[in-house]
């Protein structure tokens, strides 16, 4: 009864557009209510008829009213929502596991049992709780992949798991189709897992705190670029406004000098221009005279005047006068050109140029294990065999490029058995080629973990790790 009285009273106030209950309400001039952006987007999409209505009774509205929110109604739907509807939160839902004991509307499982394969609302959980009958009954949080413990074939829960096949099966199993497997409890397969999960875990978050710490130092490797590349800058535009200074005082000093020059050579001019005016006065002056003599017409008066003109002085003659018209400073224009061709020469010259030293960051990012022909033979390498390092239980073949553990035709035998980088406690074999990282050679898969006796082995020999992989091919199982 109460469940349809919650039903109703939410149909109240529902909106009849969304058909769920009613946000921020508005209520139209025929009465009835809606949500303000429900109905916003209908009438935005009847703008083109410029004609407005009630969706539930059709009643049209010219112009488009305006809304405004309905505070009552508001109210009225938020205590509703703590009320009535929030009775219904216990009740489960389409994502929901519903518990197995509920009769009618079921309520949401808190839990489910392994054992009994059932899930349990917290009403109906109590008896696993106070029963010791339930005392051994593992509880899980609630699951709705229950039915995936039990055997599809005997109907019968699986407790066990079969390492051959790497199955859960049923006790019936391992009498049947599974008869002669490896078989261990789930448990105890469970608790091995988790081992190792924890294992793969812990390299993880090994390998999460080295990736962090290299992010840091990359990190202040931009900033120590950051901070080199701004000092460049600042002193390359001090270096350049010194250059640029020193340029413009030489030429503000070119400059004064052309001007203190051009000074002197107008004045030294304009004296000879002066005197040459001057003489030219002087001449003018004495050809009057000799004119107004010229005309005399008395030979007496002409004879004795004659002698009283004073003599010419001594002329400044031409010749002694060169004129080099606009090839004064000619001198120091050349001068600057070639101190421009000078300076152009320095920067073209290619050891003054500015260069930037390239910094290269290698990420090595972990790939997935290769699975197919391609995958390997994308980490195919071929390798020499050293026979002077191979054991004396190994043969050499194909040119020192295959080993094996028996003696064929190809084989080649070695005789220096004596040979002090020859190995003594186990079957393996050096390459004379360095190989880093993943490789693989002749269907052998060369890792750090199976050279791990080697290092042991030649300890030593004073090798480093790092040498020691970098240089060995490890003669290990065939993947």
């Amino acid at each position: 009864m109460a469940q349809r009285r919650n039903q109703k009273e939410s149909a109240k106030y529902s909106c009849s557009i969304c058909l769920d209950l009613l946000k921020d309400p508005v209520t139209l001039p025929c009465g009835h209510s809606y949500c303000m952006n429900c109905i916003n987007d209908h009438w935005d999409g009847e703008d083109q008829r410029r004609i407005h209505s009630c969706p539930q009774c059709r009643k049209e509205f010219i112009p488009r009213p305006n809304l405004e929110k309905n505070i009552m109604l508001a109210d009225l739907v938020e205590d509703l929502k703590k009320t009535g509807l929030q009775a219904d939160h216990c009740y489960a839902g389409p994502k929901d596991v519903a518990c197995d004991f509920c009769s009618g509307r079921k309520r949401k499982a808190v839990k489910s049992c392994l054992v009994c394969l059932v899930s349990y609302s917290q009403k109906h959980l109590q008896p696993h709780y106070e029963s010791p009958t339930f005392k051994k009954h593992h509880l899980v949080e609630a699951s709705t992949e229950l039915q995936q413990r039990i055997c599809s074939r005997h109907d019968e829960v699986m407790k066990i798991f079969c390492r051959t096949d790497q199955l859960c099966i049923c006790y019936l199993c391992t009498m049947d189709e599974h008869k002669g497997h490896e078989t261990v409890p789930a448990a105890a397969e469970m608790a091995e897992k988790q081992k190792k999960l924890q294992e793969s875990r812990q390299q993880i978050h090994q390998r999460i705190q080295d990736q962090e710490k290299d992010v840091k130092l990359l990190q202040q490797e931009v900033e120590a670029i950051n901070v080199s590349a701004d000092k460049a800058v600042e002193d390359s535009e001090k270096i350049f406004t010194e250059m640029i200074r020193l340029i413009q005082e030489r030429s503000s000093k070119v400059k004064q000098q052309i001007r203190s020059q051009q000074e002197t050579e107008v004045s030294r001019v304009k004296d000879v221009q002066e005197k040459l005016q001057q003489e030219i006065t002087e001449l003018k002056r004495k050809d009057a005279e000799l004119e107004q003599l010229s005309h005399t017409e008395d030979h007496i008066q002409f004879l004795l005047n004659y002698p009283s003109l004073p003599a010419l002085s001594e002329s400044t003659g031409s010749s002694s006068i060169k004129i080099r018209p606009l090839r004064h400073f000619e001198d120091v224009t050349a001068a600057v050109s070639e101190l421009r061709d000078i300076v152009q020469d320095i920067l073209r010259d290619p050891w003054t140029n500015i260069s930037l030293a390239k910094t290269t960051v290698k990420v090595l990012l972990s790939e997935p294990e290769p699975k197919t022909r391609a995958g390997f033979l994308k980490y195919s390498q071929k390798v020499t065999l050293d026979p002077n390092t191979a054991h004396r239980k190994l043969f050499l073949s194909d040119g020192n490029r295959k080993v094996t553990s028996k003696l064929s035709s190809t084989s080649v035998l070695r005789y220096h058995f004596s040979d002090p980088s020859r190995f003594t406690d186990y079957n393996q074999v050096l390459s004379k080629e360095g190989l880093t990282g993943r490789s693989y050679w002749g269907g052998v898969e060369r890792r750090k973990s199976c050279c791990s006796s080697f290092i042991q082995e030649h300890k030593h020999r004073r090798k480093s790790p790092d040498q020691i992989h970098s240089a060995a091919t490890c003669w290990g199982p065939t993947i």
